[in-house]
């Protein structure tokens, strides 16, 4: 049976493959500390359990409109005014299965076949397989040295057919939290060249220090009219596998997703919609508890790396740190160096390869601190005993 094109040339989550490797491992036999996958290790919260399990003996489990319950709309419409400072209306809100189906959604509705969208280095890996399949050509824009933006870089890479780009602040893979200047100075660039912005914006209430994240919406009314911004539950409320996400656009954004979305899944789930309403009602205090955690996680994984000689590029924001390893790399580059140690050592990392930046790894630090501790001890361990380090050391 012949495979579409389009099919054809979709690489697999790299995340998700050496999520599934690891595990098998494990299954095997083998002791494996798994960084490879940014799921919180939390519970949800019990009021969004309850909600869920009511749902459930409440028989709510019918097709709700496609662009999600009226209800969770009009509540994500408020959640959305109040941390971005702008107001938005329910009609201006889709309800989606996860934030990277409203982030595919949103990309499938604003792309034409040949578009350039530029992603800016490094990356999350779904990006570019999801430009891609919308027919649009992904354009890479290396970052600074720090993972922070390099504004001339963007410019250059702006072409005639150059349409828009994606933000993620709070990043995935570095952690980077962008400054209010620096989103200003992008949209001054996106308002210069009539982009269009898609900024993922799901690690946003977690950032640990400095100042807070800031949405492309909150600088200008122009900036709010040409910016989508796709958010979720899965990492705020540790909702990972409710899969439950939205798009707040302008109206026609959000009814393109909502159109496009009626007949590729119908409507997002019913279940996870009351759940989640739940937890948007009145905040959870599992939320902030799950914060101040991942920021103690941080500060130990972050000293453990400096005392590797591992420079890492400071995360103020999400769960992750994204080391330099290129001392350490032979030919395979970053790929190698993670196969080597998940089969040597029993730690999973993510190559930084998958993000465009083959220097890096990605370490998630959502997962025990007793958990990070041995995984550190078996990465300073291989490390160690590494070939490449001997040549670096001279």
């Amino acid at each position: 049976m012949h495979l579409s094109s389009r099919v054809r040339g979709i690489s697999l989550s790299m995340t998700l493959a050496l999520d599934a490797r690891a595990k098998a491992l494990a299954q095997s036999g083998r002791d494996i500390v798994n960084m490879s996958v940014g799921e919180p290790d939390f519970d949800a919260p019990p009021v969004v359990q309850e909600a869920a399990a009511k749902a459930v003996r409440g028989g709510k489990v019918r097709y709700t409109p496609a662009a999600g319950t009226q209800s969770l709309r009009k509540l994500l419409a408020e959640h959305v005014s109040a941390t971005r400072g702008v107001r938005y209306s329910p009609e201006e809100i889709t309800v989606c299965h996860s934030c990277k189906h409203a982030l595919s959604g949103t990309v499938l509705t604003l792309c034409e076949p040949g578009d350039e969208v530029l992603l800016l280095l490094p990356a999350w890996l779904s990006y570019m397989e999801i430009v891609r399949i919308a027919g649009g050509v992904p354009i890479e824009v290396p970052s600074r040295a720090d993972c922070g933006p390099d504004f001339e870089a963007i410019e250059r890479s702006i072409g005639a057919r150059t349409r828009g780009l994606l933000l993620n602040s709070p990043n995935n893979p570095t952690g980077y939290v962008w400054s209010k200047a620096e989103v200003e100075e992008l949209g001054r660039i996106a308002e210069r060249h009539d982009l269009w912005i898609i900024s993922d914006e799901i690690y946003r209430r977690l950032i640990y220090e400095g100042e807070p994240d800031t949405s492309p919406v909150s600088l200008s009314e122009s900036l709010r009219a040409r910016t989508a911004i796709v958010d979720g539950a899965s990492k705020t409320y540790a909702m990972t596998g409710y899969r439950i996400g939205f798009v707040a656009a302008r109206k026609e954004v959000a009814g393109g997703v909502e159109r496009l979305h009626s007949h590729l899944t119908g409507c997002p789930n019913a279940i996870s919609q009351d759940a989640y309403e739940a937890g948007l009602r009145e905040e959870p205090p599992e939320i902030a508890k799950m914060a101040a955690e991942f920021a103690r996680r941080r500060k130990f994984l972050l000293s453990e790396l400096d005392s590797m000689g591992l420079r890492t590029p400071w995360p103020r924001g999400a769960f992750y740190a994204f080391p330099d390893v290129s001392p350490w790399l032979d030919a395979r580059g970053s790929a190698g160096f993670c196969e080597d140690l998940l089969e040597k050592e029993g730690v999973a990392l993510v190559p930084g390869s998958a993000f465009g930046v083959d220097t890096h790894v990605r370490l998630s630090y959502a997962l025990s601190m007793e958990k990070i501790a041995e995984a550190t001890k078996r990465l300073r361990a291989f490390l160690a005993k590494h070939p490449a380090a001997k040549v670096a050391a001279r």
